[in-house]
């Protein structure tokens, strides 16, 4: 029946406004934007707090840092942590020809936050001398030349029973279960499911539990936990082994990946 009642009322493509829109959206801790997807490319930049973006096989946790480019199509849902300040770039395809075919993360620099936050102010439909008309090919030109980190986010198995375990370590990250652990639970060898793990997440067990720690530490620290109570609670021996770890996955501390204008 769907398919017959699209082909007698096909689908129309609703336009941006404007070729590229700048919007500003607020949420409350733990307010959800349920799964949804655009048809424009889409750039998401908390201004304050953190933001975890999910997609069918991957999340990311950004803090004001940090924004994340989705391409049209892609099916995501928000979570707010801590009151989130967001701010979206959208983009009509075929308004340049950089725009990523995959999600990307990109460094949000004091230059960019101040472009965005000035763009807010003429609205979605703007008009074409305005200030945020005359910023877009800036804006454009930012984007494109923005350094793409090499935070690919935290990769999901399809497999069930692999899902199965990495909710569980999403829900109690300081689990210290070994695979070989984990592989009794559900009846079969270690090795067999460090195989399976790997095959389906692209990551050793062992490096996506640091991922997934690193990411659960980034909403804890949003919401104004110390570093020392984070690490302890995670299931580091020291702050220090779990700032080495941080350091090593982003290339920066904990004080430092999370430093933006949430102080503004």
């Amino acid at each position: 029946m769907k398919e017959f009642l699209l082909k007698r009322y096909p689908h129309q493509r609703r336009q941006l406004a404007r070729q590229v829109t700048v919007r500003a959206l607020a949420y409350h801790d733990g307010e959800r934007e349920l799964w949804h997807q655009h048809e424009h490319g889409h750039l998401i930049v908390p201004l304050r707090g953190v933001v975890r973006v999910l997609t069918p096989n991957r999340t990311w946790t950004l803090p004001p840092s940090r924004g994340l480019w989705l391409p049209s199509f892609i099916d995501h849902e928000l979570h707010a942590v801590g009151s989130l300040h967001l701010c979206t770039v959208n983009v009509e395809p075929g308004t340049t020809g950089w725009l990523w075919a995959n999600g990307k993360v990109l460094p949000v620099e004091p230059l960019l936050r101040e472009l965005l936050k000035g763009m807010l102010h003429d609205g979605t439909d703007y008009e074409p001398d305005s200030r945020t008309a005359l910023a877009v090919p800036f804006l454009l030109k930012m984007l494109e030349e923005a350094p793409l980190l090499g935070e690919e986010g935290l990769p999901l198995p399809r497999d069930a029973r692999l899902l199965a375990i990495c909710e569980h370590m999403m829900t109690e990250p300081a689990t210290d279960y070994t695979l070989d652990r984990w592989a009794d639970e559900i009846g079969t060898s270690g090795r067999t499911l460090a195989r399976h793990f790997k095959e389906e997440t692209g990551m050793s067990f062992g490096h996506w539990r640091q991922h997934m720690r690193a990411a659960e530490a980034t909403t804890r620290l949003a919401l104004g936990a110390a570093v020392t109570s984070v690490a302890l609670d995670l299931g580091y021996s020291t702050p220090s082994a779990f700032t080495v770890m941080f350091r090593r996955l982003f290339g920066a501390s904990p004080q430092q990946y999370m430093s933006s204008s949430s102080n503004e």
